[in-house]
């Protein structure tokens, strides 16, 4: 009986060490779309630290102390200003006070032109204009167009000024993401952590039953996300 007891204890233990883990320690994140392609591409699975920006005590709005804000550059999980009950993953190219703008898919920053090496382009579609783009107009500066002529695309918008607590992401795919191009600014409070490895990959485009295993990528197992 004693015996019985002990396990039960133990199995207890770890099932709340586990949860307490994944709730505020690290996570686990599958990537579905090709929106970060090449930095991660589907079907990579990812460790997530959770700790690095202050993570939220599950049931609450409360957050522990962050050893440090999101910066330029940092790849994210966040959950998505639309529906907050689904996961992103995109990187951090504007924090608040930053004045950004594209022209002809050239990302600048606060006046400079920026060398994003980790870019990628893999559509030739024409740079359409749409009604999505139109949240933009509340946050040009100044010295920009009138918002009512103001027609922002994927490759042209801005300029625009990141507000307090907020940040602007975009995908590593540029031609092929949904971003805050679209769907506007991610508040910091949404933030959920920050991407360190790649712990498995394959292919999930195979008919193989055995596809996890088949088409493994083995070659990104352990691949550092920057």
């Amino acid at each position: 009986m004693r015996g019985l007891l002990r396990a039960m204890l133990q199995l207890s233990a770890s099932v709340l060490l586990f949860l307490v883990t994944r709730a505020l320690v690290v996570e686990m994140y599958k990537i579905p779309t090709p929106s970060m392609q090449r930095t991660l591409l589907v079907g990579d699975f990812l460790v997530v630290d959770k700790m690095v920006y202050g993570p939220e005590i599950p049931f609450t709005h409360f957050r522990l102390p962050a050893f440090r804000q999101p910066r330029r550059g940092d790849v994210i999980v966040f959950k998505w200003p639309s529906d907050p009950t689904i996961n992103f993953v995109k990187r951090v190219v504007g924090v608040p006070g930053d004045t950004l703008l594209m022209r002809e898919g050239v990302l600048q920053r606060n006046g400079a032109t920026l060398t994003e090496n980790y870019v990628t382009h893999t559509s030739a579609d024409a740079d359409m204009s749409a009604d999505e783009f139109r949240w933009q107009r509340d946050y040009l500066v100044k010295s920009a167009r009138a918002s009512e002529s103001y027609w922002p695309s994927r490759n042209n918008w801005g300029p625009l000024v990141v507000p307090p607590r907020d940040l602007f992401v975009l995908g590593d795919n540029r031609d092929n993401s949904l971003d805050s191009r679209y769907w506007g600014f991610v508040p910091d409070s949404l933030v959920r952590g920050r991407p360190m490895f790649v712990y498995f990959s394959y292919r999930p485009d195979s008919a193989s039953t055995w596809s996890w295993l088949t088409d493994a990528r083995w070659r990104r197992l352990g691949t550092i996300v920057r």
